[in-house]
């Protein structure tokens, strides 16, 4: 349960953290969590784009009597004002949330509220004191804590997977012929993978393996050479004569470009994981979720399967904090070379 602060200063408007600091914050208390396996809760108030000022006034004064000193309190947006509160359970975040509405509403004011759980994923919580209540859904924070793409990145997107698909064309005509005429089965292989924020979308590949590879996984699990959840085997039985070629350039990969143009990844940013080996992840890895999955990252170029899985978690991680248009430029150099010299990590 909470204690009242006696010792906080009055609040104002601009006793909020803005959205920049109160992000970080909120990203420190993440590493904490993941460090220690503890958790916090997240209370978002959409104060509305009218008066919102006035409600900022009301909410830092709520805050004030009701609030922790470790907690804190910012904007998430301009018109959306949250509260941090580390160690709280979902019970004890949706307590305090209504505790705070109650008290603004009472005032004349209208404000709603979501509660989000890091780590966790969708519960409902059900008042023992309130039965006509209604149960209140209790969302992961995962999907608040997702960083949107910078504009300067989505342009470099579009025109790079644009120039890719132009200048690829050719070989991707031919690799569509080679395809068909080595075995049976669809030119373009598609497979759901964890993308932004943990949220399901197909994958375009060409198709390397025989059909119904997906079927064989389970047996040769014990292969991988990859250690963690992530399945990978060098020399794979189920590969084509075709796609083993395609694999070792990786041409199989170019109709990604497709998923860059959509939106569902980015030229640069940490590989989707397929979900059942997201889910597998503990939830200091997850954070590579955070950002727009790639076609290419720190791990591609750096040796890949030889690689310990925890380290090729570190190194998307690492890509999370320096991600910036030069970093972006370099890995998409390194990648090329890579790829010329037939050593980019499949």
């Amino acid at each position: 349960m909470f204690l009242i602060s006696l010792f906080q200063k009055p609040a104002q408007v601009d006793d909020l953290m803005d959205e920049r600091e109160f992000r970080r914050a909120v990203d420190e208390e993440r590493m904490r969590m993941d460090r220690n396996g503890t958790h916090f809760s997240l209370v978002v108030f959409d104060c509305g784009d009218d008066d919102c000022e006035s409600k900022g006034r009301q909410l830092a004064e709520a805050c004030r009597k009701r609030l922790r000193m470790i907690d804190r309190a910012g904007f998430l947006s301009s018109r959306e004002v949250a509260l941090l509160l580390p160690g709280t359970d979902a019970t004890g975040a949706q307590q305090v949330a209504d505790d705070i509405t109650r008290g603004i509403q009472d005032d004349g004011g209208l404000l709603t509220h979501r509660v989000y759980l890091y780590p966790g994923s969708a519960v409902l919580v059900r008042p023992d004191n309130c039965r006509e209540e209604a149960h209140a859904a209790i969302h992961s924070a995962a999907e608040l804590l997702v960083e949107p793409l910078p504009l300067w990145k989505r342009m470099l997107d579009i025109v790079g997977a644009s120039l890719g698909l132009i200048a690829a064309a050719p070989v991707m005509l031919a690799a569509a012929i080679a395809i068909k005429l080595d075995s049976p089965g669809r030119v373009v292989f598609t497979q759901v993978r964890a993308g932004l924020g943990g949220r399901p979308f197909n994958i375009y590949k060409f198709r390397t393996m025989t059909v119904g590879a997906e079927d064989l996984k389970h047996a040769l699990r014990a292969n991988s050479e990859q250690d963690g959840p992530a399945f990978k085997i060098k020399n794979d039985p189920r590969i084509t004569r075709v796609g083993r070629y395609l694999r070792r350039t990786c041409i199989d990969e170019f109709p990604q470009f497709w998923n860059v143009l959509k939106g569902d990844m980015s030229l640069v940013g940490p590989r989707p994981l397929p979900c059942d080996e997201s889910e597998e992840c503990q939830d200091w890895q997850r954070r590579r979720l955070t950002v727009t999955p790639g076609l290419t990252c720190i791990w591609q170029v750096s040796g890949g399967m030889r690689i310990p899985f925890v380290e090729w978690m570190r190194m998307d991680i690492r890509y999370i904090r320096s991600r910036r248009l030069l970093h972006d430029l370099r890995l998409l150099w390194a990648t090329l070379i890579a790829v010329v010299f037939h050593r980019a990590s499949h």
